[in-house]
């Protein structure tokens, strides 16, 4: 992690905040972070987006965080497993570059300043809210050794995607 970044706020610094787990919006996809400035384990936080329209989902992620962690300039995720992909997206007002990597679809990578990443355990949009919350205590544990694949599994989360009509999230 780098601290190089003048243009990080003071007040955000380096650390994650306390705690967050909050809906991103009313009726949107739910966010978690880990709960410790440590950033000992694998991964920093969860993410539940209703669908795997990236258009739709990220913004408002990217939005959350950015009043947690201060301006994200960089988001990675694995194409195959959005719709659409775009290689930027403009959220208030900031360019927000898309990076696509094979990290698979139960990881997205965040990027805040030039070398400050964090790790997102991706729930699919199909899973149970029960599984859902399980998976996403899991991911901010701040001893968490397990990497995301299988935190799902462990979950009984299906990382395949199935239609959104199965997506018990928005119940359609």
């Amino acid at each position: 992690m780098a601290d190089s970044d003048s243009k990080i706020p003071p007040h955000l610094g380096r650390l994650l905040p306390d705690s967050i787990h909050q809906a991103v919006k009313p009726g949107t996809a739910l966010l978690r972070l880990e709960t410790t400035h440590a950033r000992e384990g694998v991964l920093d936080g969860a993410w539940w987006p209703l669908s795997r329209d990236i258009g739709a989902e990220l913004p408002s992620l990217v939005h959350a965080l950015t009043q947690h962690l201060g301006p994200i300039t960089c988001v990675g995720l694995d194409a195959s497993a959005w719709e659409g992909l775009p290689t930027r997206l403009i959220i208030d007002n900031r360019v927000v570059h898309i990076d696509s990597f094979p990290v698979g679809d139960d990881t997205v990578l965040i990027t805040r300043g030039d070398q400050d990443y964090f790790s997102l355990l991706v729930v699919p949009p199909q899973a149970t809210p029960e599984a859902a919350r399980a998976a996403m205590a899991k991911a901010v544990q701040a001893d968490n050794a397990t990497q995301a694949e299988q935190i799902l599994i462990d979950t009984g989360i299906s990382p395949a995607y199935p239609s959104l009509a199965e997506n018990p999230q928005t119940g359609q």
